[in-house]
């Protein structure tokens, strides 16, 4: 992934599905806690919707995806706008790597999908450390 100023974080909408609320929350612990300054949050449904605005932002910067499901729209909703995608993830990749976090819930996730949650957005802040050129420059890193 080449440098970049603001990397674009794209999560799943996947809403009452607990692999998607994993997403969703992720997204959030990247863009509120651990990078607020280096990442934007981008709501996948402003893309399907067209906003002029946000397929600005999807074209001015690469982009994260992070999908709950193998059908994976949020990466191939940035494919569809033209905006790069510098790493797509799908939520039940890193739970193979964390079986012990096993996500329930959906409008309130379980401790195990916090964990989760936690374990991708870590995963997303190494990749957004690597781009920037920075040693582990986010807060949970």
């Amino acid at each position: 992934m080449s440098k970049a100023e603001k990397i674009n974080i794209v999560p799943c909408s996947g809403i009452g599905k607990a692999f998607g609320s994993v997403s969703r929350l992720a997204a959030y612990y990247i863009t509120e806690d651990d990078h607020p300054s280096d990442s934007k949050l981008v709501p996948l449904a402003l893309l399907v919707l067209g906003d002029k605005d946000t397929n600005e932002t999807v074209l001015a910067n690469p982009s994260i995806t992070i999908d709950g499901c193998k059908l994976q729209c949020a990466r191939k909703m940035i494919g569809e706008c033209g905006g790069h995608i510098a790493k797509d993830l799908v939520v039940l990749d890193v739970y193979r790597e964390h079986p012990d976090m096993k996500p329930s819930g959906v409008a309130e996730l379980n401790e195990a999908g916090e964990k989760l949650a936690r374990a991708l957005a870590d995963k997303v802040d190494s990749i957004i450390d690597q781009s920037l050129g920075k040693n582990g420059g986010s807060k949970n890193a």
